[in-house]
């Protein structure tokens, strides 16, 4: 692809409007039921099995089956030679069985045929060229593995659209940019630059580059961002990067529409942060813009379990996944059944899942993967059937969830969510923060920031949307968390304090405001934009050494009474002192100040709190917001999450994340438990077994 058809791709994808996206969603049959499925991959079978498999996903209640999206090399296994053999037999298998079908591009695993005659397309890193084994190993630029990608997807959508139960399609599979950095992914960011910043000397300047002699004289000097030294270049091209998928997605989305059915729908599978299971905003794709392409958002949510599974990364992938579509419904394209040796769940877990899924407003739970695989890297990530394909503990207890979806799924499907509290994520501050996080030697990074103060809320049953600089219109809340902003435009605070100056109420973290959108740390006292709303200024940071808050004003004890990592000595202007440090220097400064803000309050926490302590900050802010209710009533790890059916009645999913049996107080007005079909009078006891779950719809006899 040549740099300028490059750049019209990204400039489309990162400033048109949302409308036509819009318009074909609404278009879109809604799903009438929660699909329950899995991924399924025939070609994978060591023997045909495809008629027991249907059999096995029937008893089990299985209603969508995801396919093809791993086979590009099976489909065309030469250049432009197509053999739709498998999806055939496996389209017409489950059309009889009446179910239904999810059909994926195949592109994010490219055939061996392609590699060898365009050894270009792999992508050039930092590191080098890649070589050919791994998924993912493609330069999604390139114009080779673009026309490649083209053809294979218009001739798969072609084959498949008329067909009954193709219900949509899967663009690519986890998408990044890949690390894609090679001369002509370079020779575009330049151009990017260019048209972004046209007056070179401004861009010196505004970048900082006259340090270490850095300073481009001449766009032909631009040299290769990979050995950068500037925070501020680097954090550019990571946003281009992250454009480059952006992009893609759109192209992919456009390709599959342009020839699917106008009932079909496009989605695609996100993914987060990895650290052996997912954790945290995904630095590598900008979701929120991505997702404008497609008629309905999918994650792929994969968490600890056993003694470890706490719910808290199924709940922050959905209400991501929810959020980046303004409130939509979305999809779980792929979570765990058994998954790694360590993930095999206890009885009563897999239905937690669930039904947790569903809490945060999930339309479909689909499991990765239907049968386990023989060969290769994935060996060991088992799927509900084990590699000897035979009904095992998970794949019984997934049959009981069939059984209640098939029941209850028409009542629970779209259920929607009316939360009062967000948080702002940005994937710009996540770069900003991530190039220097706590100095050189530190490990921390901006998720690790994120995520204390989201599990916090968690734990008190306070439900939460995202938010990031896209959204406009923050009025619908009454509190929004804002963790760590390293890097953002004047505008971006502006529109944040404005909030507060409305009747909001504002948290802002420690390293937020110290820099502009290009990583350029502003030369005003600090937290620049932000003093005059929380009422204070620092210009004095350190790492915090046995450091905590005098007298415990948080009651949590002296082994929580810590501030860690990071510490801002703050000055009060406007501000009260909600808390001071103890420490024999640092004492005299403030920790945490909270300012009167035109109609609303802002709170500004100085430093990285204990898990303990960050919990009660945050509650505190949502009591001040007027937001502690009944829901508060139950704590960790007895979790409630709420929502509103398509019939106008509350629901309330209670969720027991604890291997001890629980009884609550149900204190909402009386209602149904769906799952029982007890009626459960207001103020009545509710017993949870161990792991265990109810649904509750408020007005229900």
């Amino acid at each position: 692809m040549n740099t300028h058809r490059l750049l019209s791709f990204v400039a489309f994808a990162v400033f048109s409007t949302t409308s036509a996206w819009q318009a074909i969603a609404q278009s879109l049959k809604s799903p009438q039921t929660i699909l329950f499925g899995a991924a399924y991959y025939e070609e994978y079978a060591p023997t045909d099995r495809l008629d027991e498999d249907v059999r096995m996903m029937k008893a089990s209640g299985i209603t969508v089956v995801r396919i093809a999206e791993s086979t590009w090399g099976t489909l065309e296994p030469k250049p432009g030679v197509f053999d739709f053999s498998h999806v055939d037999r496996v389209l017409a298998a489950m059309d009889q069985a009446g179910i239904k079908v999810i059909v994926g591009t195949p592109t994010y695993a490219i055939p061996t045929w392609l590699a060898r005659e365009h050894p270009e397309v792999l992508v050039v890193t930092p590191k080098g060229p890649a070589e050919y084994g791994r998924r993912q190993n493609m330069d999604i630029t390139n114009p080779a593995f673009r026309e490649a990608a083209q053809q294979v997807i218009i001739a798969l959508v072609d084959h498949v659209k008329d067909h009954p139960s193709v219900i949509g399609y899967q663009v690519d599979n986890e998408t990044k940019a890949y690390d894609t950095s090679g001369p002509n992914v370079q020779a575009a960011f330049v151009t990017w630059m260019r048209q972004r910043y046209p007056d070179l000397a401004a861009m010196n300047q505004e970048f900082g580059l006259d340090y270490w002699s850095n300073r481009v004289n001449d766009w032909a000097d631009f040299p290769s961002v990979n050995g950068s030294i500037n925070a501020s270049v680097s954090s550019a091209f990571a946003e281009f990067q992250r454009g480059l998928v952006t992009e893609y997605l759109a192209w992919q989305a456009g390709l599959v529409r342009g020839h699917a059915r106008k009932d079909q729908f496009v989605t695609h599978n996100f993914d987060l942060e990895w650290r052996g299971y997912s954790y945290g905003i995904q630095p590598e794709v900008d979701q929120f813009a991505a997702a404008r392409a497609l008629n309905i958002a999918g994650i792929d949510i994969y968490h600890p379990t056993q003694d470890h599974l706490t719910g808290t990364e199924i709940a922050f992938g959905g209400d991501l996944a929810r959020s980046m579509r303004g409130g939509q419904n979305y999809l779980v394209i792929e979570t765990e059944a058994q998954g790694f040796p360590e993930w095999t769940p206890y009885p009563g877990q897999l239905r937690l899942q669930a039904f947790s899924h569903l809490a945060s407003g999930a339309n479909m739970v689909e499991y990765w993967h239907w049968g386990s695989t023989a060969n290769a890297i994935e060996t060991y990530w088992r799927g509900l059937l084990s590699q000897d394909f035979k009904p095992n503990p998970t794949y019984d207890e997934a049959g009981s969830i069939g059984k209640d979806l098939a029941r209850l799924g028409p009542q629970l499907v779209n259920m929607r969510k009316h939360n009062r509290i967000a948080i702002y994520v940005s994937n710009q501050a996540l770069t900003g923060f991530n190039s220097f996080r706590f100095g050189w030697t530190s490990t921390i990074t901006y998720n690790d920031v994120v995520r204390p103060f989201y599990d916090a809320l968690y734990r008190m049953n306070a439900e939460v949307d995202f938010v990031d600089p896209s959204t406009t219109d923050l009025s619908g809340y009454k509190l929004i968390l804002v963790p760590a902003l390293y890097a953002a435009s004047d505008a971006e605070i502006e529109r944040l304090n404005a909030f507060a100056r409305a009747g909001g109420h504002l948290l802002y973290t420690f390293k937020s405001g110290f820099s502009d959108e290009h990583v350029r740390v502003r030369s005003t006292t600090q937290p620049g934009l932000i003093a005059e709303a929380a009422g204070a200024h620092y210009n004095q940071f350190t790492i915090p050494d046995a450091v905590g808050l005098e007298d415990d004003p948080y009651h949590v004890g002296a082994a929580d009474n810590t501030a860690r990592w990071w510490m801002e000595l703050l000055t009060p202007t406007t501000a009260i002192t909600v808390a001071r440090y103890h420490h024999p220097v640092w004492g005299k400064y403030a920790a945490v100040v909270r300012n009167n803000y035109g109609k609303g309050e802002v709170t500004y926490v100085g430093f990285m709190p204990s898990d303990a302590l960050t919990e009660k900050i945050v509650e505190e802010c949502v009591k001040r917001a007027g937001l502690w209710g009944e829901q508060q009533a139950l704590h960790f790890p007895t979790i409630m999450r709420s929502g509103v059916l398509s019939d106008g009645h509350p629901v309330h999913y209670l969720l027991n994340y604890s291997a001890a049996p629980a009884q609550i107080t149900y204190a909402l007005p009386r209602g149904k438990n769906l799952l029982s079909g007890e009626a459960v009078p207001q103020n009545s006891p509710v017993a949870l077994p161990a792991w265990g779950v109810a649904v509750i719809e408020e007005g229900v006899p």
